[in-house]
């Protein structure tokens, strides 16, 4: 640079900076532009940039010095200045050479004397120079050599930090001379990182942050030199455990029992740091079995090949190198099936259920249980059957549907996420009992002064535990006090409360009792006062009695007659209206009941017995008809009446004594005279003329013929007299007319309906006989209306029999029944009133608006159906 008239904004300060390839040089300085008394002088700035002392060892640093030297003026000449140096040209090698800003190369012109300067001469610099003017060309071969390269400060190992920057720093001479830096023998190129430096003898390396892949060996060479300049650099990193790139959740590992585990976390450390597996103070070996820890590269692991419940637990990581030392902690959870529960308890038991109960198991897998199953078996068999599908959150539950009567036992499985755990010990054996249900139709039997006597009907359920009794309590009315009054339960379904005040009212309640405890009690609807009362008697004569009582001679006569009436009745018989003797029929009165007893009937006790039942001014009689039957005697007598051909008509007639009962038919024998062996021809023949037919001809007959009543046949015969001939063939037969009789006849009932009564809830028939030809048509009927198509009806008709049966009655079945018989000769009815009992409560009768005295009466009648029971 050549300021050829400074002028002041000229000052400031002038940097150089020189580039050659891949090296770079600069230097700066300050220029103060001062006036003078002599005017302004040119100032050659490249003068300034002399190498100070030149030729000495220290050459290559800029000396400014010249600037400061004072020199001539020179007195201003009026000839006009001529720059001699446009006419000059500098060659090297035939090529003009350059003399920019940035060149090497400068030309210096004092007067007529021209010079061409080379800053920092290098090796490349050897050739031939020319200089060609106006007046001629001038040539001269420079040669360059290198100075002996001296070593100021070599390079130094270095140990540094991963990430810290590195410098490596050298001084040389001389200091013109560039270089090149090597690693690992790999020429090293500058970059945004690496930073190369080179300032007169100091040459640097800078790399900015350091990493694992600048360590190693460094050289710096100098350029057109043998020599170098190495130093070591050794990186080192601090161990760290990479726990973050593995994403487990506050660094738990979670593994089911029984599966492998194999757990590698990245490491990192320069140089390799030294890895310790640990837990609590046991060290975890390489050379473990089923436990085993591994280091290799960038990573550690941590091997279980079979986990079990022990591995749980906290798992250090220790990794020490020379930078430093590290450690970690990893949490390993092993998960398992839970524990089976222990055995449940079963504290309640019904009919057919039961509530259980049970504790968490001690052991949950280390995984929340999520709930539990149920089994349950019959105690005698081996089959579980799983009771819910749906997991159980609670540790109650109550099984249902269990047979009663039959022992169970029953079993727990927990659930977490992993599985279903193994079974829990079965409960203790347990069986399912029912209470029954309450006893039914509580009512009041008798009430005196100071004792009330109840009645009831067993449970309609029972169940498995059977029936062990029944406890009767009674409460004062007006007081929640409940009494017992037997002390032990009582198997029968009457019991008398005593010791009662008189003109007190009380209730009474009955529960029946079992295995599993009380039932619910039946309680009387209304309170009992306690009075005697006169109640008027009435006689409930027995079905079977109502009709003729029949009984052969000798057989025992024992018959009961129920009757009801307070206070106690006074009973008497009557047979024919005089008083029954009592050396031929025992009688025995009860307060309920009258038996008359006859040890061996005879044909002398036949007869209508009458029997009276008094209670003060009131009285009820009622007729017993009792028929003692015996053998009938043998017909009154028999005669033949005609013989023809191979046949023989016989006439006969009945006995004079029946047997005090109908003849029901005879038997005809017959005997030939010669052997006189009797054999019997016909039986339970009914009429009184019969044709012996299929006779044997020319042999002589006797016949005898027996009668038969409802006891047998008769201890006698009675025997022909004459005898009847067959005659051989070629005798004339007198062949009698006979006119056909004419069977047809209207229906005619033989047996009536018979008023009857029946229990509500179980099956009653009707029944009636009927005689006609042709047969008739036989239709049932209810209050007049035809029964048709009533699945509660059933009706048969068998040889004149008629039956209807009513299915399971109630009440509204009860009214007048008719049974009509129709054919083309005419037609025939009969008919009976039909009473359903029970049913129904006093309360229920009294809410459907029945008056009292048919209730009375409807009560009444439920008794006596249920004494007859």
């Amino acid at each position: 640079m050549h300021i050829i008239k400074a002028k002041e904004n000229y000052a400031g300060n002038y940097r150089c900076e020189v580039t050659y390839k891949d090296k770079f040089d600069s230097c700066s300085f300050d220029l103060d532009v001062k006036e003078t008394e002599h005017g302004s002088q040119n100032i050659d700035i490249r003068s300034a940039f002399k190498r100070s002392s030149e030729g000495q060892e220290d050459a290559g640093e800029l000396d400014f010095s010249g600037l400061l030297k004072h020199r001539e003026h020179k007195q201003q000449d009026d000839t006009p200045e001529v720059d001699v140096r446009s006419s000059v040209k500098w060659m090297k090698n035939g090529v003009e050479v350059p003399t920019g800003v940035r060149s090497r190369y400068r030309i210096k012109c004092e007067g007529t004397k021209h010079y061409l300067v080379i800053d920092d001469a290098s090796k490349e610099d050897t050739g031939t120079y020319s200089v060609m003017a106006s007046g001629g060309t001038s040539e001269a071969h420079v040669q360059v050599d290198l100075k002996p390269l001296k070593i100021y400060q070599d390079l130094q190992d270095m140990t540094v930090l991963l990430g810290k920057p590195i410098k490596l720093h050298c001084e040389i001479y001389p200091g013109n001379v560039p270089g090149r830096w090597y690693r690992n023998g790999q020429l090293i190129q500058p970059s945004d990182r690496i930073n190369i430096i080179h300032r007169n003898k100091i040459h640097r390396l800078e790399i900015e942050t350091s990493s694992l892949h600048d360590s190693g060996d460094y050289t710096f060479v100098p350029e057109g030199y043998s020599q170098s300049l190495s130093a070591k650099v050794h990186i080192i990193d601090p161990p760290k455990v990479l726990l973050d790139s593995l994403n487990f959740p506050d660094n738990t590992v979670t593994v089911v029992a029984g599966n492998k585990l194999r757990l590698e976390i990245p490491i990192s450390g320069e140089p390799a740091p030294r890895v310790v597996w640990m837990k609590g103070e046991r060290v975890i070996l390489e050379s473990g079995h089923r436990v085993r820890a591994e280091t290799y590269g960038d990573q550690t692991s941590l091997t279980i090949e079979v986990t079990e419940r022990e591995d749980t637990g906290n798992y250090k990581i220790v990794l020490q190198n020379e930078a430093g030392e590290a450690t970690a902690s990893v949490k390993i959870k092993v998960v398992d099936i839970p524990d089976p529960p222990d055995a449940p308890l079963v504290p309640v038991v019904g009919g057919d259920w039961c509530s259980m109960t049970w504790e968490p198991p001690k052991y949950d897998g280390s995984s929340p249980i999520l709930g539990y199953f149920i089994e349950r078996k019959k105690k005698q068999s081996s089959r579980w059957m799983r009771l819910n599908f749906d997991l159980i959150k609670e540790t109650s539950f109550e099984p249902k549907k269990m047979i009663e009567g039959v022992p169970y036992e029953v079993r727990i499985f927990a659930v977490n996420a992993i599985g279903v755990s193994k079974p829990s010990e079965p409960s203790k054996a347990f069986t399912p009992l029912a209470v029954t249900s309450e006893p039914t139709m509580l009512v009041v039997d008798d009430v005196t002064d100071t004792t009330v006597t109840v009645k009831w009907r067993p449970p309609e359920t029972i169940g498995a535990a059977g029936l062990d009794g029944y406890l009767v309590e009674y409460s004062i009315e007006g007081t929640n006090d409940w009494i017992v009054s037997n002390k032990e339960v009582t198997e029968k379904t009457k019991y008398t409360i005593t010791g009662l005040t008189p003109g007190s009212k009380i209730l009474v309640r009955v529960k029946a009792i079992n295995k599993a405890g009380a039932s619910s009690p039946r309680t009387l609807q209304h309170s009992v006062l306690v009075k005697e009362v006169v109640e008027p008697p009435k006689i409930r004569v027995p079905r079977h009695l109502k009709q003729t009582y029949t009984r052969r001679v000798g057989e025992a006569v024992n018959l009961v007659v129920p009757f009801q009436g307070k206070p106690r009745p006074k009973v008497t018989w009557l047979k024919e209206g005089k008083p029954v003797e009592s050396s031929h029929v025992s009688i025995r009165n009860t307060d309920c009941d009258s038996i008359i007893f006859i040890r061996k009937a005879e044909r002398s006790h036949s007869g209508n017995y009458e029997m009276t039942v008094q209670v003060e001014n009131y009285a009820d009689t009622a007729v017993i008809d009792i028929q003692i039957v015996d053998l009938p005697g043998p017909p009154f007598s028999v005669n033949i009446e005609d013989v023809w051909g191979e046949n023989v008509a016989l006439v006969w007639t009945p006995p004079k004594d029946s047997g005090n009962a109908p003849i029901t038919g005879y038997t005809i024998q017959k005997a030939d005279k010669k052997t006189m062996e009797w054999f019997t021809c016909i039986e339970h023949y009914h009429r009184t003329c019969i044709t012996i037919t299929e006779l044997v001809v020319g042999n002589e007959y006797f016949f005898r013929v027996f009668s038969e009543n409802m006891c047998g046949l008769s201890e006698a015969a009675t025997q022909t007299k004459k005898s009847a001939l067959i005659v051989k063939e070629g005798s004339q037969m007198k062949i009698p007319e006979y006119s056909d009789h004419d069977f047809k006849e209207p229906p005619k009932f033989t047996q009536p309906l018979i008023n009857t009564f029946a229990v509500a809830g179980y099956n009653t028939t009707l029944n009636c006989s009927v005689r006609a030809n042709p047969r008739p048509k036989v239709i049932w009927m209810k209050n007049k209306i035809t029964i048709i198509d009533d699945p509660r009806y059933r009706m048969f008709s068998n040889q004149g029999v008629c039956t209807l049966e009513i299915r399971k009655p109630s009440p509204y079945d009860g009214g007048m029944y008719t049974c009509k018989a129709i054919n083309d000769l005419g037609e025939a009815q009969v008919e009976c009133k039909l009473e359903v009992l029970g049913g129904f409560t006093f309360y229920e009768l009294m809410r459907r608006g029945v008056p009292l005295h048919l209730i009375d009466k409807y009560v009444n009648e439920a008794k006596i159906v249920d004494q007859e029971k």
